[in-house]
């Protein structure tokens, strides 16, 4: 709606994980490096964390779109199944085929995909397996995939298994019954929030891929999204799209950190006079207690 006013190609601030804009931080590069080795690594587990809205599924998408030459990879978005249909969407995503009555037998699917990897293996090709949301999957299915990684060849695992979550998936993975699991994690990584210099560069990078020449957020404009978004890209997207919508609707070429308060408030829902009651509310109960700890003593 506000590309023309703003001389821009496209929408800069879209959360889907487009892979042209993804932000090449320090961490984020150091992210994709990581799921790069992952995959071209020989067996084992490599962990990438993140708090919701970090980029996780970003730099998935840029993996895949400069997926190497001789690595195929299956993608599994959806962990929330049973044993039986993450070996049936591994067989979907490898290509490989199954009859009917294959597809409701474990031993028959692992058979399936025991040949397909051993096929890839002797043509010289790996395979790998990235399961987005892992914390998310149950401890059947994770035992499963643990089990996957057994599959070998006299020198070499045959499968690499890439787990993409929440920091929840830490968690999970601390339990005492996954410890063969968590045993053969050979890379983590976490990725943290961005920084104030950083959102400043990201919302920068992303209106220039979206063909912005000039400053479109003022120095403050910058400083209050990073204070409002706490450095979460996805947040950042979202209050930035609603700032630039709020300026286009005034008329205004260069936004102002009062319209980044704005669309904040906006966005989350929350009026700046709720936020003020609430913290008038905490400061009157601390007070009483604090008056009433002074009498209880006196």
């Amino acid at each position: 709606m506000y590309e023309a006013f703003f001389g821009l190609a496209e929408p800069p601030f879209s959360i889907t994980p487009d892979p042209r804009y993804l932000f090449p931080s320090s961490r984020h590069t150091e992210a994709l490096g990581h799921l790069f080795y992952g995959v071209s690594a020989a067996g084992g587990f490599i962990q990438l964390t993140g708090e919701v809205g970090t980029g996780k599924t970003t730099v998935v998408r840029s993996l895949l779109a400069r997926e190497p030459a001789d690595v195929d990879i299956a993608l599994v978005l959806n962990p929330r199944v049973t044993v039986t249909e993450f070996l049936q969407t591994l067989c979907e995503e490898l290509a490989v085929p199954v009859t009917e009555a294959q597809k409701t037998s474990v031993k028959s699917l692992v058979d399936a995909l025991t040949a397909r990897l051993l096929e890839a293996h002797a043509a010289g090709r790996r395979v790998a397996v990235l399961i987005d949301e892992a914390h998310l999957l149950e401890r059947d299915v994770l035992e499963q995939v643990r089990l996957l990684t057994n599959l070998e060849t006299s020198t070499r695992k045959l499968l690499q298994i890439i787990l993409i979550g929440q920091p929840e998936l830490r968690d999970l993975l601390a339990r005492e019954d996954l410890r063969q699991v968590a045993q053969r994690i050979t890379g983590r990584l976490h990725l943290d929030p961005l920084a104030a210099t950083e959102t400043a560069a990201y919302v920068r990078h992303r209106l220039r891929v979206a063909g912005a020449t000039r400053e479109i957020f003022s120095p403050a404009a910058l400083r209050e999204l990073h204070r409002q978004s706490g450095g979460l890209p996805r947040l950042i997207n979202v209050i930035a799209d609603r700032a630039m919508l709020g300026a286009f609707a005034r008329d205004r070429h260069e936004i102002s950190a009062a319209l980044v308060r704005e669309a904040a408030t906006e966005v989350s829902g929350v009026s700046s006079g709720s936020r003020l009651w609430v913290w008038t509310a905490l400061a009157v109960c601390l007070l009483v207690l604090a008056a009433g700890a002074w009498i209880f003593w006196r």
